[in-house]
């Protein structure tokens, strides 16, 4: 069990490091990833704005991460707590494979992200 915690917090430590490392970089030579999918259509992703909202959120400017994806940042607290699920169940268990409910939740969070990456280009 202990082996397995430290996989996670190894896991999220990875994460962080790598965003605020994107952060840093893109907000010292303004060098940021495009969107592929603005890119080729013109239309916004569900995604959108998701660097912009999290750059916001660590200013703790929220007007502004609202404004950059309010559709993401009203969900991220839904995905956390499923990521968080999972690692906890993982911990506990070993068991990798998500149970019912986090597969409902899952599907019911892509389901809700899909309608408002299409929402937000009909409005």
């Amino acid at each position: 069990m202990r082996r397995r915690l430290f996989r996670v917090l190894r896991g999220l430590g990875i994460v962080l490091l790598l965003g605020l490392g994107y952060a840093l970089w893109g907000s010292v030579t303004g060098l940021w990833l495009p969107c592929p999918f603005h890119a080729l259509t013109g239309l916004e992703c569900p995604g959108c704005g998701v660097t912009r909202m999290c750059l916001a959120l660590l200013r703790l400017d929220f007007a502004a991460a609202w404004a950059a994806n309010p559709g993401l940042l009203l969900l991220s607290p839904l995905i956390l707590g499923l990521v968080g699920w999972q690692a906890m169940d993982y911990v506990r268990t070993g068991d990798r494979r998500p149970g019912r409910g986090q597969r409902l939740l899952g599907w019911t969070l892509v389901i809700l992200v899909v309608g408002y990456g299409i929402l937000r280009n009909c409005i």
